[in-house]
C-alpha cells in the first residue's frame, strides 16, 4: 500500500468561505459554522482521512509528481475551504480494498468514484447475503457504465446483450464486475456463454482490451470516456452505444458517522450554489454528470 498523500491547499480562514457560508450556514447569525459542527476529533485533528484507489483517471489518479488528482481530489481542494480541514488521500491500492479500508477504520470516508448502490448501502452481496453493516452515500455526481472496444468497433457491439460469446474485461469488486457476472446466465441461455477477465486496475483491463484477450472493457462512463480520447492520442479505443445505468457517484461514510455525512452534504451543496462545483467538472469536461443537488443514498 502506498503512503498516505496530502491534498493541502492554502491557509484557510472563515472568511474565505464567502457570503453564501455566512448566510446558509448562518456564521453572521450566531449559529455554528460548517467546520464547528464537524464531530470533535476531526476538528481537533483538522485532518478528514481519505481512503482512494489510485486507478481511475479522471475520476482520481496520480499526478506526473505523484499527487492526487482528478475531479475527486478536485472536490475535496473546493470542500478544504468550506469546512476548514484538510482532506488527507490514502491510496489503498486495488479499488476492491477501498470500502472495507472504511469499515476496518483505517481513513474517516472514502472518495474513490464509487457508485452508490443499494447492496453498498444495505452491506449485501449481489444474492442479497449479509457481509457487512453497509455505508451511507453523500451522492455529488451521476455516472452509468461505458463499453470501451477496440478502434473501429470490429465487434458492433453496443448493448450489454452484444457481449455473449465474447470475453470482457472489469475491474474487481465493481458494479461493472457485477454487471458482467450477472450477464453471464442469460448468455449460458442463449448458448455463447460470457467469458469475464477480472483485473485489479483499469491499466490491466485496457491491456487485455488492447492485446486482444478482451472484446470490450466495462468501466464507469467517464473513465470510458477519458481512455478513447486520451490512450495513444485517441486512436486505440472508442465507446460502444450510450452509457448504461446512470447511478450516483457518493462519498462513502461509515453508518455511525451521521453527523459527519450530513455535513459533508451541506457543504458540497453550497459547492453546488456558488457554481464552484459547475468549474470543477467543466475543467475535467464532465458537466453532463452535474447533479442539482447532493442528497444521502439517493440510489435507495
Amino acid at each position: 500500500m502506498d503512503p498516505s498523500i496530502s491534498r493541502r491547499s492554502g491557509a484557510i480562514a472563515a472568511a474565505t468561505t464567502g457570503a453564501l457560508l455566512l448566510s446558509a450556514c448562518g456564521v453572521g447569525g450566531g449559529k455554528a459554522s460548517l467546520h464547528d459542527q464537524l464531530p470533535e476529533a476531526i476538528r481537533k485533528a483538522g485532518v478528514i482521512r481519505v481512503g482512494a484507489s489510485f486507478t481511475a483517471a479522471p475520476v482520481i489518479f496520480r499526478t506526473p509528481d505523484g499527487q492526487p488528482g482528478g475531479v475527486d481530489p478536485d472536490i475535496a481542494a473546493a470542500l478544504e475551504k468550506v469546512l476548514g480541514v484538510t482532506f488527507e488521500f490514502q491510496d489503498v491500492g486495488p479499488f476492491a480494498n477501498v470500502l472495507p479500508g472504511l469499515l476496518d477504520k483505517q481513513y474517516d470516508i472514502a472518495m474513490s468514484g464509487i457508485t452508490d448502490t443499494r447492496e453498498r448501502e444495505q452491506g449485501v452481496d449481489k444474492d442479497n447475503k449479509q457481509i457487512n453493516e453497509g455505508v451511507d452515500f453523500v451522492d455529488y455526481f451521476m455516472a452509468g457504465i461505458g463499453i470501451v472496444v477496440g478502434k473501429g468497433n470490429p465487434e458492433k457491439l453496443s448493448k450489454i446483450d452484444d457481449l455473449c460469446g465474447r470475453s470482457v474485461a472489469v475491474k474487481k469488486g465493481t458494479i461493472h464486475d457485477d454487471l458482467a457476472t450477472r450477464q453471464q446466465k442469460p448468455c449460458e441461455h442463449l448458448g455463447r456463454p460470457l467469458k469475464v477477465l477480472a483485473t485489479n486496475a483499469d491499466a490491466e483491463a485496457l491491456a487485455d482490451l488492447h492485446s486482444g484477450q478482451a472484446d470490450a472493457y466495462l468501466t464507469d462512463y467517464p473513465k470510458a470516456l477519458y481512455n478513447t480520447q486520451t490512450v495513444d492520442g485517441g486512436r486505440a479505443f472508442d465507446l460502444a452505444g450510450p452509457q448504461l445505468q446512470p447511478r450516483p457517484y457518493g462519498i462513502a461514510v461509515r453508518k455511525s458517522d451521521s453527523v459527519l455525512r450530513d455535513i459533508l452534504t451541506k457543504a458540497i451543496n453550497s459547492l453546488v450554489v456558488d457554481s464552484t462545483y459547475e468549474g470543477i467538472l467543466a475543467k475535467r469536461q464532465l458537466s453532463a454528470g452535474a447533479v442539482h443537488n447532493s442528497v444521502v443514498n439517493g440510489s435507495s
